[in-house]
């Protein structure tokens, strides 16, 4: 049962997402020992912020009309989308940066979306597959904390993730990132310890779910 992980966050070292997924992996490749598993680090390896336009302008256009910056945009946007089509089961590990996603993830999903197999008129190839996003919050913006309304990243991951490309999706969050690193947090303290370890149960849960999970025949 193959693998596709995609890596959002702008640190290899400390990095909280990267931490939440490894754990999820390591579940999953309990079940999986000899499984291939496809990498994508858009946060370290962004992707060219101008390939979407590229990407757009050249698809109303016959091959032999596109630019060669076209053309490449669109080769691109195929690799990214047969990494999707030929993995079994997804893991994306997305930190909320400034209240959304970070224009990386951005450019990835637009990206993807110009693909023919993606678009709007297409049956969506990734329908049914398992997948787990891992999110992580430098504060707590869980229901009934003063900046409930400030994640503007999971709501929109949700509908790309879930409604448009129809993966069957499960969600991991760690909420106080910061606490240890922001002085103006120390006093949650025990409350963000609470937190990271249910977060890493939660997180071990999905990594079997993975690994039992199967698409639909």
């Amino acid at each position: 049962m193959s693998l596709f992980r995609l890596d959002a966050s702008i640190r290899t070292e400390g990095s909280a997402s990267r931490a939440i997924a490894d754990i999820v992996e390591a579940e999953w490749r309990g079940g999986n020992p000899d499984a291939p598993v496809t990498r994508r680090h858009v946060g370290t390896e962004p992707l060219p912020a101008d390939a979407w336009g590229a990407a757009v302008s050249g698809s109303y256009l016959p091959a032999e009309q596109r630019t060669p910056e076209q053309a490449g945009a669109l080769a691109l946007a195929a690799t990214l989308t047969d990494e999707l089509v030929d993995a079994e089961a997804l893991l994306l590990a997305v930190p909320l940066y400034n209240f959304g996603v970070s224009q990386h993830v951005k450019t990835w999903v637009d990206l993807v979306i110009t693909d023919p197999r993606m678009g709007p008129r297409a049956q969506p190839p990734l329908a049914g597959k398992p997948a787990v996003l891992v999110t992580v919050h430098g504060g707590n913006y869980s229901a009934g904390t003063p900046r409930e309304d400030w994640d503007h990243a999971t709501g929109w991951l949700r509908r790309i993730l879930a409604d448009v490309w129809q993966l069957d999706l499960t969600v991991v969050t760690r909420e106080f990132t910061l606490v240890g690193v922001n002085p103006a947090l120390d006093e949650f303290t025990e409350m963000a310890a609470e937190l990271k370890a249910a977060a890493e149960v939660e997180a071990a849960e999905h990594g079997r779910r993975l690994t039992s999970a199967r698409q639909p025949a």
